[in-house]
């Protein structure tokens, strides 16, 4: 009978947090952690990233670039 008022404070709690989250999460919150929900990089940006870093030359850049543009698909 004592723990009656403790049974019904941990239930409420449990209510409130479970609003709270399910509320967060559709309000657009970003989870880093989910990797469906990031935007994938597109093979250029890749690209764009690492000749910006210094990993490739900008000769090596053009290559790439040229090749990527000749193996993306067109309009249909």
């Amino acid at each position: 009978m004592a723990l009656m008022p403790l049974l019904w404070i941990a239930l409420i709690g449990l209510v409130v947090f479970a609003v709270l989250r399910l509320t967060q999460n559709s309000a657009g919150r970003h989870d880093a952690t989910d990797p469906r929900k990031t935007p994938r990089e597109t093979p250029e940006e890749i690209l764009d990233r690492h000749f910006a870093s210094g990993e490739i030359d900008a000769e090596a850049y053009t290559e790439a670039r040229k090749r990527l543009a000749a193996h993306r698909p067109g309009p249909r």
